[in-house]
């Protein structure tokens, strides 16, 4: 077990029990005040921790790095510093926030410089996204959009069990959590016979998803194996892959998805280490039809991270619609990158590759509104006596994710945003 795990240690600095940030968390983040510069940050229980005026106070100078990393706006240059070295730095975190170290808690001028309220912050987009994949890896939800839309007893495409579906979409539009998303205008169709209309979406939903950011780049032409896919995972978030479905069914034959997508994605904004999520690892699905041997792994690479999703009506309180899972995922994230780079596609540090919707085998863990009301037939009723089948305007939506074990609870904390008319 890594020592940074260790589910005895506490910190000195206060954690409430139902916090994601424990000390054994330590995901790392960008923060910016009205008075300070962007800078690279970790976060415990409610206090963000800036890195950059932890390397000018000397913490990391028993560690070979290139300290300015912590000076920057997006924590790319950090990731590819390398696991070795990343691994370093939330050791020695892990070290000198521990209830007892006086490294920091018995320097004054120090904590004053580096410890901040998560109230009096502003967090921002943690990683420079240069390209974005989203996968399909869910079979609970592949089955049920299969279902919906096509033969029930033959819902699976017939590739679908052979290999990560997935799709290159548009990386700008990637957002931090809390960024109001302005509500899509495109074409649509919504009679089989009739012809196309234009204008606000009408069926706007949410995908419940989680995303791992590429930590290490490769050349053009190689490729990365299943059994090294984790050397090059830096970390995961969580991720709404907003959706406009009634744009993106008219759209998406016979190349896929377009503007039904490209409108908005948003990732919560702190990045949880593979490190820290080490004792939350489960078995994968057994898969059959056997997968042919580049996509064979060994091992526990899932991930046991319960999921859940409210919807918050303007003036309203908050109506959690689904509970979902991590490890209901039919493809790992091991297997998404060695299909992602068999081809010799080169991945570069902050590429980001999403799950796809994350549905579990029960009704209320449909990880989407598209399932939840089964294409608009069924009605979810908020606490304000609302009805919904998709978001409406002035809908906050909010996504969590955590695993518990041995006392302990990793989080992501939220990734939530309002839905604003369309303009």
């Amino acid at each position: 077990m890594l020592k940074a795990n260790n589910p005895n240690l506490q910190s000195w600095i206060a954690v409430s029990k139902d916090s994601d940030f424990p000390i054994q968390n330590l995901p790392f983040g960008v923060f910016q005040t009205a008075y300070k510069q962007p800078s690279v940050a970790t976060i415990i229980g409610d206090t963000v921790v800036d890195l950059a005026a932890l390397a000018a106070g000397g913490i990391f100078d028993t560690i070979e790095m290139d300290t300015t990393v912590f000076s920057e706006q997006y924590i790319n240059r950090f990731m590819a510093l390398g696991k070795s070295t990343t691994r370093a730095v939330r050791d020695l975190l892990s070290t000198v926030l521990q209830k007892g170290n006086t490294t920091i808690a018995g320097n004054s001028q120090l904590m004053a410089k580096s410890l901040y309220s998560i109230k009096e912050v502003e967090m921002l987009l943690p990683v420079k996204v240069g390209d974005y994949t989203d996968f399909y890896s869910s079979r609970e939800h592949a089955t049920n959009v299969g279902a919906m839309f096509r033969d029930p007893n033959n819902a699976l495409l017939p590739n679908w069990l052979h290999l990560p579906v997935g799709y290159h979409g548009r990386a700008s539009s990637i957002i931090v959590s809390g960024t109001p998303v302005r509500r899509p205008k495109g074409q649509q169709k919504p009679k089989e016979n009739g012809v196309p209309i234009f204008g606000p979406c009408q069926r706007l939903d949410f995908e419940l998803e989680m995303a791992f950011i590429v930590g290490k780049s490769t050349t053009l032409g190689d490729s990365i194996t299943t059994d090294k896919a984790e050397d090059y995972i830096f970390g995961v978030t969580l991720f709404n892959d907003w959706s406009a479905r009634d744009i993106q069914k008219w759209e998406y034959v016979p190349l896929g998805p377009f503007l039904g997508k490209s409108f908005a994605s948003t990732i919560a904004p702190w990045v949880v280490t593979l490190d820290a999520l080490e004792p939350f690892r489960t078995a994968g699905y057994d898969q059959d039809p056997a997968v042919l041997p580049y996509l064979k792994y060994e091992g526990d690479c899932n991930y046991d991270i319960q999921l859940q999703v409210g919807i918050q009506p303007e003036g309203s309180n908050e109506k959690i619609v689904c509970e979902s899972n991590f490890k209901h995922l039919y493809w790992t994230m091991n297997q998404q990158l060695a299909h992602h780079t068999i081809n010799g596609c080169n991945v570069n540090v902050g590429d980001m590759c999403a799950s796809g919707t994350i549905s579990g085998p029960t009704q209320d863990s449909y990880g989407s509104m598209l399932e939840i009301s089964w294409n608009g037939t069924k009605s979810v009723e908020m606490l304000d006596g609302t009805q919904r089948q998709f978001i409406a305007d002035g809908d906050t939506v909010i996504m969590r994710g955590w695993g518990e074990a041995a006392g302990v609870r990793i989080g992501f904390g939220s990734c939530e945003g309002k839905i604003l008319p369309a303009n």
